[in-house]
């Protein structure tokens, strides 16, 4: 199967899809990612104000409850204590470090010199508690590294699992110094399921809104595309409803406008060559009237043949420029079985011609086409092979795009240089093939021409073994008229 659509609509679907769901996947994870950064800045938030109510408990309470106070503030990832000396011995070293400590000093109402002290995650754990905090709360942090960075500008150093530790050190009016110690822990790392829910309503709303423009879009076209399969194939059509956009519409335009210049011209060239048809009619009637009269037998003879011949020639060029103005309605019909009975027909007044179908699938061919041109059309190639070989074989062959049906024979054949010649109207190779070939020459003209209306060819080709092969060529019919 291929995963690449053929169809416009197909195609501009699937692009819309995936630009939508890759903007999405990226807006899901900048908006996780921003998620994270705000819950941890509440956190943080959360700590500052507990540490700042706790230092104006303290200071308001009697000495003897601030061992309850501190123990009743404190909490599993949040613990206070009381010291002579502070946990964080230096000012802030960066820009966080700063705004935290200045934030924790708003909180408290005054201006006082709080220390604030970020760690990284690779650099202490829960179990380096005891470590790192002394009995009298304080924090000895000759060996602990705090960073230089901003993490709002470098916030891959505050990514992962790992959470992030804050030390707080706030100076009480006695001299004594309040230290705060916490993790604060890292959001959890989840599916945001509303933005996948408005993702897919997102996706839906646009497939629909896709689609109905599209089919607004692509049925003009799959109707002008079936109208110029069908133009090409000769056959007789309605100007095309000119609706769509613009751009469609003006292509819509251009083909009627070429569809009327084809049928306008062809039908002049018709009327043109029957007029000529009806007016030598004429004459020569009334030449052959005058050349009874011619006293010597062997002139009046050879005048009447002359004659005969031009009248022959005469309903031959109109009969081709009928054949060319496809008067004959298409019609749906089953291609074998027009073959069938036409070799029945021949095959029953004697000739020997046989039709040789190996094609499994082609026992019931359904096919598009002017039966009775296309029949002419068979007829010559078989009379043609019937009159050089005395036997003419026929076969079809099914392609992929084309379907081919072949008249062979095991005549004299033809020069490799008069294969295309032959084709001219009146043109005869009388030397290459038999003296006593009939005809004028306009057979095989006519039958390309019916070739060629139908979208197909015709062509001949000598045959490795001897004689000729005539292939008629004729293109299958799309998928959507199958």
């Amino acid at each position: 199967m291929r995963l690449v659509p053929r169809s416009l609509a197909g195609q501009l679907i699937a692009v819309l899809l995936i630009a939508l769901v890759l903007s999405q996947i990226a807006t899901i994870l900048i908006f996780a990612d921003e998620r994270r950064f705000a819950l941890r800045a509440a956190n943080r938030e959360e700590v500052l104000g507990r540490t700042a109510v706790l230092v104006r408990l303290l200071e308001e309470a009697p000495t003897e409850l601030h061992p309850r106070l501190l123990a009743t503030a404190s909490s599993p990832r949040l613990e206070f204590a009381l010291g002579d000396t502070a946990a964080v011995r230096r000012p802030p070293a960066n820009g966080v470090e700063r705004r935290l400590a200045t934030r924790l000093s708003e909180l408290i109402g005054d201006a006082r010199q709080t220390r604030i002290h970020l760690l990284r995650p690779d650099r202490w754990s829960l179990r380096n508690w005891q470590e790192h905090w002394g009995r009298n709360g304080r924090y000895r942090d000759d060996d602990s590294h705090g960073h230089d960075d901003d993490d709002d500008h470098h916030r891959p150093h505050w990514r992962g699992s790992k959470p992030i530790y804050l030390l707080a050190s706030v100076p009480l009016p006695d001299g004594s110094w309040l230290n705060a110690r916490t993790a604060l822990p890292p959001p959890p790392r989840s599916w945001a399921w509303f933005p996948l829910l408005s993702m897919g309503l997102m996706a839906l709303a646009i497939l629909v809104i896709v689609i109905l423009s599209l089919r607004r879009i692509t049925r003009p076209l799959r109707a002008l595309s079936g109208a110029a399969e069908r133009l090409g194939r000769g056959e007789s059509l309605p100007p095309l409803a000119e609706t769509g956009p613009e751009e469609i519409r003006r292509t819509t335009m251009a083909f009627n406008a070429m569809q009327q210049r084809l049928t306008r011209f062809v039908r002049d060239r018709t009327r043109m060559l029957a007029a000529i048809g009806h007016d030598l009619r004429t004459p020569i009637t009334s030449l052959r009237l005058r050349a009874e009269f011619i006293e010597d037998e062997e002139i009046r003879q050879k005048i009447l043949e002359t004659l005969e011949e031009m009248s022959r020639m005469t309903e031959a060029a109109i009969s081709l420029a009928q054949e060319e103005a496809t008067g004959e309605a298409t019609r749906r019909i089953d291609l074998v079985a027009l073959i069938g009975s036409l070799v029945d027909d021949i095959s029953d007044q004697g000739k020997d011609v046989v039709f040789k179908n190996s094609e499994e699938e082609a026992r019931k061919l359904p096919y598009s086409c002017r039966p009775t041109a296309l029949k002419r059309v068979l007829s010559n190639l078989i009379e043609n092979a019937l009159r050089y070989a005395n036997h003419a074989r026929v076969s079809l062959d099914l392609g992929v795009e084309v379907l081919s049906i072949h008249v062979e024979d095991d005549g004299p054949g033809i020069p490799e240089d008069k294969l295309e010649q032959v084709f001219e109207p009146f043109v005869r190779l009388e030397e290459s093939r038999s003296q006593e070939t009939g005809g004028i020459g306009l057979g095989l003209a006519i039958a390309r021409s019916i070739a060629r209306a139908h979208g197909g060819d015709l062509t001949l080709e000598n045959r490795q073994e001897g004689g000729l092969r005539a292939s008629l060529t004729l293109p299958r019919e799309p998928s959507h008229e199958r």
